[in-house]
């Protein structure tokens, strides 16, 4: 697995935080466990998963992949239903 390395400058309050959560009387042993477990926090986030399913939807857009709503959800979801069997 290949990884990237990150360097980034941080603001005093920021380093100060960072200095806090990291060392002996730290949660994490490195600054990189502490930004690794951020990312990961992140990843698990509703607006990570929003995003997510919002390129899904572009990516159908883009393809072609949408139908005309009516807009009765019940009905549309047939309609949608129906359109998938047929492909």
């Amino acid at each position: 697995m290949a990884s990237d390395r990150i360097n980034a400058r941080l603001p005093e309050p920021l380093a100060q935080h960072v200095a806090r959560v990291v060392g002996r009387k730290g949660l994490y042993e490195t600054p990189s466990e502490y930004i690794r477990e951020l990312i990961r926090r992140d990843m698990e986030s509703d607006t990570y998963r929003t995003y997510n399913e919002i390129m899904a939807g572009w990516e159908d857009l883009k393809e072609g992949r949408y139908f005309e709503g009516t807009g009765d959800f019940k009905k549309d979801m047939v309609n949608l239903a129906v359109k998938a069997a047929k492909e």
